[in-house]
């Protein structure tokens, strides 16, 4: 289907050769933006700059199609001025560090005019792991914490824990400890070398080894969910580390989360959003670089792209 009006779309992501085209949404809101007559130019985070009151890129031309190893023509490469675009996707996938935050400082200054997906501010604001303390009673027991003492404490509370990165992505860096277990110290040793940041520490489900959910929203409404089964031996259960995605149905209870946390989403500009729900408790609060399209889509035989880019194209009459 093509839009009423064509569009200038700039994506900031990782590398373009390197994608899986039948799981990653990024080419796939590409390829449906292309089908909807919208003009695509591709740019990574480096290449974002500021430039004496311009917001600029240097990037290229792109037209995608779905075969892999051939799915991305680009032409040569070139400076744009991104004021002049109509719509930016901010895609890059995380860890959420400076480098990440800097670049949602720097497209603030063209957003709204420029549309920026999601609204950068409200990304910067609301990383994944902390924008779910606003729904307490929606989530498990949760600490935030640097200090070993107060970790400790908060496992001798609640006996099995997660332990991760705070703004870690993929399953990377996670850990189940047992009350007994006796490497908490020693992850917090690891962790303190790598970074300054705290650790969040969450109360183990044990309902995870029946899936992780994924609930996708757009514009703060349910659109549908995959069910993402651990592999065996496995408590993550994110596809990146061998998670099975399966078909399932919304719940009554996922839609009571949605229901709670949809107006804040939408009222903040984050049109595609990805949570988390362990059992009936909501885990995270994707909004950096959500994934899950494809997998849904393939499953429920839902356009959830095209949702996706009705929304948006709603926003630029």
């Amino acid at each position: 289907m093509t839009a009423a009006k064509p569009l200038t779309v700039a994506f900031q992501m990782d590398p373009i050769g390197a994608i899986d085209i039948n799981a990653d949404s990024s080419f796939r809101l590409a390829e449906e933006a292309q089908a909807r007559g919208h003009k695509l130019f591709y740019y990574t985070p480096d290449q974002l700059s500021y430039q004496e009151g311009r917001v600029m890129a240097r990037g290229q031309d792109l037209t995608v199609r779905r075969e892999q190893g051939n799915h991305a023509d680009v032409g040569p490469m070139r400076e744009q001025d991104l004021s002049q675009v109509d719509v930016i996707w901010l895609r890059k996938d995380p860890p959420f560090d400076m480098g990440y935050i800097t670049t949602t400082h720097i497209l603030d200054r063209i957003h709204p005019d420029t549309l920026v997906v999601n609204d950068p501010f409200w990304v910067r604001n609301y990383p994944e792991k902390l924008l779910v303390l606003d729904f307490p009673d929606l989530t498990p027991p949760t600490a935030i914490a640097r200090d070993l003492e107060t970790l400790k404490a908060f496992r001798a509370r609640h006996g099995e824990v997660i332990l991760k990165p705070l703004y870690g992505n993929g399953g990377a860096g996670v850990f189940k400890l047992s009350e007994g277990d006796s490497n908490l110290a020693s992850l917090h040793e690891l962790f303190s070398g790598i970074n300054r940041e705290p650790l969040i520490m969450q109360k183990f489900l044990p309902d995870v080894s029946a899936g992780d959910k994924r609930v996708i929203l757009v514009d703060g409404e349910p659109v549908g969910a995959i069910n993402r089964v651990p592999a065996a031996g496995e408590t993550r259960s994110n596809m990146h580390v061998g998670g099975r995605p399966e078909k399932v149905a919304l719940t009554d209870r996922d839609r009571e989360i949605c229901a709670r946390i949809g107006p804040l989403l939408r009222e903040k500009g984050q049109i595609f959003v990805g949570i988390d729900v362990i059992g009936d408790y909501l885990t995270e609060i994707n909004v950096t670089s959500p994934t899950g399209i494809q997998e849904l889509e393939r499953f429920d035989g839902v356009n959830i792209a095209e949702k996706i880019w009705q929304a948006i194209e709603a926003k630029r009459p």
